[in-house]
């Protein structure tokens, strides 16, 4: 297109505008496929009423519809250029009901002059090339700017709980571009669907009728587009009117606990179960472990038979052994009155089996028979090669068998029997060996079986080797004494799950390597003791990886997702859970090469760490809202992210190692310690 220099009268080269314009009140600015995402939304709010800044949009070159000259919108738009323009992004791409792409895409605002808009087109058009994926059309919206006393960002719902019956807002003084940028953090608050401010939040910016007129647009926004919404608004700083910038889908909710989800913990089982653990060590160990805890709560009578039997006392959870908390009595009730009141909590259950004698005459006897019982049995065990099919089958039967009833035994002792002054504990007779045997100067394998009371001082394994702990050159250690019923049953559990790995190894050398025998399930195992091919798919199983420590306590959703039971962790002060997940990795600074698990640690959220994100397992921030892009793009990746943690560059330096929940808030320093798995 040529033009004539006003001031020279020479005609000049000047560059043809991309596309065609339609304004937003044209039906076709509200289709995504010709619009894209952004302003298909802005269109279909302003035509059902809601307040939608006028504008037009320049559609992708190559759309074959008929239309406006963009730079004759602009000029009336803008007043002739003397009134500032927004130009931004909005691809076919974005702000779809899957991804976002917040942040991802060019927007230039405070566009003034018509040279500057060609060149903000330009910018926006570009950007379309500099996101990574197959190429989308890209639309261009053009609104007027609008100066604000307050702007922010209104989820129509909780995307951090995984929660439809809460707003959650961070506002602050002007645009909202510095919050969804993640150069500002804002004031946050929670609302009920009406506006009203949950659990003590609440933003002095704006008033309880400016947090209606929000909530109300939150849910006509929903109404509209069958969701709730991620929504940026503007309050003018003239008329104080509230004016609608963006509406798109939320795309990550969080995970939330169904109703009534159980309350889990590893805390009752760490110290029998501590490690991640292979198919075929569930079903040896955490089964029977289950079943025993079972019985000894039926027979206490500290929960009703129809809960033991519908739900598990120990599961586990990606591989770790983890507790009802409830069922084992370790849930503090909602209402002590109400508690008080209840004439048949657990613990009074427990007592009364006490008193009548029931239970605690009886179990001194029982445990020691069953002590008897299992020192015999492992002490005329033949050599394992001798043993054949059938008796490898009999013997994991027995051993499976036995497990449940010292598990079950080993709780009615701790619950209804009072240990001894005198009498000790296995992990003092456990450290007496191996103060023996390492002045004897015995390797750990001959050690473990002259003196097996050691076997207590390490958890049970299918694969690894047996390493026994190092003592300490002034450690003398606890003088052992009489085992008490409780502590002796506990060794024998001990006992039996390394008689139980030894069967297990035995019968891998007859078939496969100790590795692949330990992805099999119970079942399984007995078929290939008894000599059946081994399953066809066991060259495709895989272990699964360690992953990081599971909470203190916690609640499963969709049986999968962990999410802790508290809102808020020890991450710092005002550290906030942004995107669900933990982890444990290092810390990393984003100079050089990331570690192969890095946590980025920073200062402040740029949008420039968007390319960063897929590279490393999880993000910590000092300052930062929870509704900014970067937050949004976490929650999209399934990164777990945590903002608001203070002095955290301080505190995590490069090289740290961490651990961290995206959920709850949590952050923590971990000593170096190895967890293998396979």
């Amino acid at each position: 297109m040529k033009g004539k220099d006003l001031a020279t009268g020479e005609h000049i080269s000047r560059p043809q505008p991309t596309g065609v314009a339609v304004e937003l009140t044209d039906p076709r600015a509200a289709r995504a496929e010709l619009a894209g995402g952004k302003a298909a939304a802005l269109a279909r709010a302003s035509a059902a009423g809601l307040p939608v800044l006028p504008g037009f949009v320049v559609l992708p070159a190559g759309a074959d519809q008929p239309g406006a000259d963009p730079e004759r919108l602009w000029r009336r738009l803008s007043d002739g250029g003397r009134r500032p323009l927004a130009v931004r992004s909005s691809s076919s791409a974005e702000d779809t009901a899957d991804y976002a792409m917040a942040g991802r895409f060019v927007s230039v605002l405070n566009v003034r002059g018509l040279d500057a808009f060609r060149a903000a087109l330009r910018a926006v058009l570009e950007s379309a090339s500099a996101v990574e994926g197959p190429p989308a059309p890209m639309a261009v919206l053009v609104q007027p700017m609008l100066e604000c006393r307050v702007g922010g960002v209104l989820f129509g719902a909780d995307p951090v709980a995984g929660r439809t019956d809460r707003l959650l807002l961070s506002a602050l003084p002007g645009g909202p571009d510095r919050l969804v940028s993640g150069a500002a953090q804002g004031e946050s608050a929670r609302l009920t669907p009406r506006g009203r401010p949950l659990d003590g939040t609440a933003t002095d910016l704006l008033d309880r009728a400016e947090l209606r007129r929000l909530a109300s647009v939150a849910r006509r926004t929903r109404r509209i587009f069958g969701a709730p919404q991620d929504i940026e608004f503007g309050f003018a700083a003239d008329t104080g009117r509230l004016h609608l910038f963006q509406s798109r889908p939320i795309t990550a909710m969080g995970p939330r606990p169904p109703r009534g989800a159980r309350l889990l913990g590893p805390g009752p089982v760490a110290e029998t179960l501590p490690e991640p653990l292979l198919p075929l060590e569930e079903d040896l160990w955490v089964t029977p472990l289950s079943h025993g805890l079972a019985t000894a709560l039926d027979l206490g009578g500290a929960a009703a038979r129809h809960r033991l039997r519908a739900l598990p006392v120990v599961r586990t959870v990606r591989g770790r052994a983890v507790a009802d908390l409830a069922l084992l009595g370790l849930v503090p009730p909602r209402s002590r009155v109400l508690a008080l009141l209840n004439p048949l909590p657990p613990a009074r259950r427990l007592a009364a089996a006490w008193r009548m004698g029931r239970l605690r005459g009886a179990l001194p006897g029982l445990a020691l028979a069953l002590q008897a019982d299992v020192d015999r049995e492992l002490a005329t065990a033949p050599p394992l090669v001798e043993l054949t099919p059938a008796d490898l089958v009999a013997a994991l039967r027995w051993s499976r068998g036995v497990l449940l009833a010292l598990h079950a035994q080993e709780a009615l002792a701790g619950a209804l029997l009072a240990d001894s002054e005198e009498a000790g504990g296995g992990a003092a007779a456990a450290l007496a060996a191996l103060r023996h045997g390492r002045a004897e100067g015995l390797p750990d394998a001959a050690l473990a079986a002259a003196r097996p009371e050691v076997l207590a001082l390490v958890p049970p394994s299918l694969t690894r080797p047996l390493r026994l702990p190092a003592l300490a050159p002034t450690d003398g250690g606890p003088a052992p004494g009489a085992l008490t019923p409780r502590e002796g049953l506990r060794l024998r559990v001990r006992w039996v799950q390394e008689f139980q790995t030894r069967l297990v190894r035995e019968i891998a050398k007859r078939s496969v390597a100790i590795d692949r025998i330990a992805l099999l399930r119970w079942p399984e195992l007995l078929d290939v003791a008894r000599g059946q091919p081994l399953p066809a798919d066991l060259a495709w199983r895989r272990p699964r990886p360690p992953g990081a420590p599971l909470p203190d306590a916690f609640r499963l959703a969709d049986d999968e997702a962990v999410v802790a039971s508290e809102p808020r962790g020890a991450g710092g002060e005002g550290a906030v859970g942004v995107s669900a997940g933990r982890v444990s990795g290092v810390a990393w600074d984003g100079g050089g090469e990331p570690p192969a698990d890095a946590v980025l640690v920073v200062r402040h959220l740029d949008p420039a760490l968007a390319p960063t994100l897929p590279s490393v397992v999880g993000l910590i921030a000092q300052t930062g809202s929870p509704l900014s892009h970067l937050a949004v793009l976490a929650r999209e990746l399934r990164l777990p992210m945590v903002t608001g943690a203070a002095a955290a560059v301080d505190r995590f330096p490069p090289g740290t190692r961490l651990l961290m929940d995206g959920g709850s808030g949590e952050i923590a320093v971990r000593r170096l310690t190895s967890e293998v798995c396979g």
